[in-house]
């Protein structure tokens, strides 16, 4: 499959520079480097859970406009 990438510049020499070095394409380094990369990280990262808390029921009917008002403005 062809991919279009957007590298910096200066990266894009030391790319080019580096392929030189292995004797490779730039396209098998970046492959290579993605795959490396891909295989470091988990499939799924843990995040810790959103905090959750009971707010008890609504003090408010909001389809009420009027108490809903005098909610907003302290009454």
């Amino acid at each position: 499959m062809k991919t279009t990438l957007v590298i910096d510049d200066g990266l894009m020499r030391r790319l080019r520079v580096e392929a030189a070095r292995r004797r490779t394409t730039i396209s098998a380094l970046v492959e290579a480097s993605l795959r490396a990369t891909l295989a470091r990280r988990p499939a799924e990262v843990d995040t810790p859970p959103l905090p959750a808390f009971d707010g008890g029921r609504a003090q408010v009917d909001i389809a009420d406009r009027d108490a809903l008002y005098q909610a907003m403005e302290g009454r």
